[in-house]
């Protein structure tokens, strides 16, 4: 398998969905993937620091586990801060 990146290609709902079933843990659900990843996303944090720079954007937030602050606060720059969170929906 070949695997190309592409800045905010084209997608199919029922990609993003397995995908995201996968990745946390929960069963499929009917989300629009393709209309909130094309209002709201970016990107990877591979490109998305330079695209946000690029498009002028002032912020670049992330959500995070911690087994991942290495990467995010070494390699890819964020700076920790404190953040509030409310769940509005059960997975």
């Amino acid at each position: 398998m070949t695997v190309t990146w592409e800045w905010r290609g084209a997608i199919r709902n029922d990609e993003i969905n397995q995908l995201h079933a996968e990745g946390f843990n929960h069963g499929l659900s009917g989300d629009d993937w393709t209309d909130l990843l094309s209002r709201l996303s970016l990107g990877c944090v591979a490109v998305a620091t330079e695209e946000a720079r690029k498009a002028g954007c002032e912020w670049l937030h992330v959500d995070l586990d911690d087994h991942l602050k290495s990467f995010y606060f070494d390699v890819c720059g964020f700076s920790p801060t404190n953040a509030g969170l409310i769940q509005l929906r059960g997975l």
